[in-house]
């Protein structure tokens, strides 16, 4: 059984009403120290995305910092993410422009970690390039082995105007190399800032809480965005019979 705490949006760097972006930071700190605090194992701890909120060099140093833990920390970006100091601060890499793809082999399942970012641009896409190493990860993984696939922005909507119009397009070329590759299991990503859960390609599609703010339903009234809300994470269950199982926490002051 495998077990991954899954959260998403920590936006390193947002200056809430000028306090030097403490908030966002304490925020983070308070779900990672929530995480180390757990007295039974995690196999992993997974981050979809918008790490950073203006893509500083900066702000990823504080990323490394903040998302330190006993536990492997996977991470892709997200559109407030950019990819040079990305590469450079937080994996140790000469910068460079082309997609973050990353493979993670976690004992008893795949974990993929794609990223759908546009440079320069708040909604999403797959690019070709991803969708070939996408393809090719999991024919040459451990194809014996369930997978899971992740990435920034989802796939769908979930009716939440602010989000939808900034969603993952292009989605039928995700679908057609999901089709070829039944062991994937779930695909889980963040962007939404609100926890949720539908389906992509007849799978199951987990959007991981934000932990620096919330977007509000339509029906819930407001701003259509939340301060005040704790931050949340999700937990994934992967059982040995390779069904996905998951449950959101809200994250309790420390």
């Amino acid at each position: 059984m495998l077990t991954i705490a899954h959260f998403s949006d920590i936006h390193l760097g947002q200056d809430h009403r000028r306090d030097g972006g403490k908030r966002a930071r304490r925020r983070a700190e308070q779900v990672m120290a929530y995480l180390d605090a757990l007295p039974g194992p995690l196999d992993a701890v997974l981050v979809t995305g918008d790490l950073a909120d203006h893509g500083l060099p900066t702000e990823y140093e504080q990323v490394t910092k903040v998302l330190h833990s006993r536990y492997p920390v996977l991470t892709c970006p997200g559109n407030h993410d950019r990819r040079a100091p990305y590469r450079e601060v937080l994996l140790g890499e000469a910068a460079g422009e082309g997609p973050i793809n990353r493979l993670h082999r976690l004992p008893g399942a795949d974990v993929l970690m794609l990223d759908s970012s546009i440079p320069g641009r708040d909604d999403g896409l797959l690019d070709e390039e991803t969708l070939a190493w996408l393809d090719a990860a999991l024919a040459d993984g451990r194809p014996d082995l369930p997978a899971l696939v992740a990435f920034h922005h989802p796939p769908a909507i979930l009716h939440l105007p602010t989000v939808d119009r900034i969603r993952q397009y292009g989605e039928e070329a995700l679908t057609a190399v999901l089709a070829r590759h039944p062991r994937v299991a779930g695909l889980l990503c963040g962007h939404s800032h609100t926890g949720a859960a539908t389906t992509l390609a007849g799978l199951p599609l987990l959007v991981a809480p934000g932990v620096v703010s919330t977007v509000t339903l339509p029906c819930e009234g407001g701003r259509g965005i939340s301060f005040t809300q704790p931050p949340m994470l999700a937990f994934h269950v992967l059982d040995d019979a390779g069904r996905l199982t998951t449950h959101y926490r809200a994250v309790p002051a420390s």
